[in-house]
């Protein structure tokens, strides 16, 4: 009965983080947390930083084998998350890897930024619905 108990909360375990992508996370300068309706920008690869930012930290997203709900937006929504956690509005994405053969997820490196101007006058990316 032990090894029963033991294998479903391995099992359940796994279900629970194994479909989700693999969020690896560095944050160097934590600030104090923003609320949930601060607005945060997205800057894809090809937009420009704004002059005097203070840099927070960084996220690298990967595939973790059995990751679900991994889309380009879906990743940046988790990467707002993080960002407000620590107190950044500015989420830059610095690389992208597309869906290949041998991956069904976007791959993401990404910087979070605290800026002092209004990130709503910002060239940035806008997140779809999925």
């Amino acid at each position: 009965m032990r090894y029963a108990f033991l294998f479903f909360s391995v099992v359940i375990t796994f279900g629970i983080t194994g479909c989700s992508p693999k969020l690896a996370s560095h944050v160097s300068n934590p600030l104090t947390s923003l609320t949930p309706d601060e607005p945060v920008a997205f800057l894809d690869v090809e937009h420009q930083l704004p002059d005097d930012l203070i840099k927070v930290g960084s996220l690298r997203f990967q595939d973790s084998g059995f990751s679900t709900d991994c889309s380009f937006n879906s990743l940046l929504n988790k990467a707002r998350i993080e960002a407000r956690k620590n107190g950044a509005n500015i989420v830059k994405v610095t690389d992208t890897k597309k869906p290949d053969l041998w991956s069904s997820c976007y791959r993401l490196k990404i910087d979070l930024y605290r800026y002092n101007g209004d990130v709503a006058k910002l060239k940035q990316y806008e997140l779809k619905l999925d």
